[in-house]
């Protein structure tokens, strides 16, 4: 049969351009990401459903309250930001009034947590790691930023497997951030 790609066999890549797994199209979340958050929450709620239910998926996004909770979220970021001594260096990459800052993180998380996909809708593709080349990000500046969500996961999230999952896939975004060799 040949090497399958994208769940695509070779017969059917050739002659016309394929649509991609949902999974894998520009602007929506990585499967592994809200997936793996989303199983991880699931599977500290066994024992408590009724075993001939079946299987429901429910986003990060929604888990947290959609809209309103991942506003929450990014405001108590910011505000740990711009108050938060340890967080000097990365609060000054932003510009003084953070709105904007605000806003553009909030539309991020939304799709990234698997709600809306509202920044692609407004900006295009992230390109994260592109947009954030003309900052120095090195090992300091990923702690400090990861300070600042931490605070504010501890603050709005109130389900400690669901805290702990966002932690961790936030930690490993944060991560990819860096372009200071140290």
């Amino acid at each position: 049969m040949g090497l399958v790609r994208n769940n695509v066999p070779p017969a059917r890549r050739t002659g016309r351009a394929q649509s991609r797994p949902a999974h894998r199209r520009i602007g929506t979340p990585r499967a592994g990401t809200c997936a793996a958050i989303a199983r991880a929450h699931a599977h500290a709620c066994v024992g408590r459903c009724h075993h001939l239910a079946p299987p429901v998926t429910v986003s990060p996004y929604e888990l947290l309250g959609g809209d309103a909770g991942v506003r929450a979220l990014v405001d108590r970021f910011y505000d740990e930001m711009d108050a938060a001594p340890a967080a000097a260096s990365i609060r000054a990459m932003h510009p003084a009034d953070l709105a904007s800052s605000r806003e553009k993180l909030w539309l991020f998380l939304c799709g990234w947590l698997g709600g809306p996909p509202r920044y692609v809708e407004r900006f295009g593709h992230p390109r994260l790691r592109a947009r954030h080349l003309p900052f120095t990000i090195g090992g300091d500046e990923r702690d400090q930023w990861m300070a600042c969500m931490r605070t504010a996961l501890a603050t709005c999230v109130d389900d400690a497997q669901l805290r702990a999952s966002l932690d961790q896939a936030l930690a490993q975004l944060a991560d990819h951030m860096r372009n200071r060799v140290e």
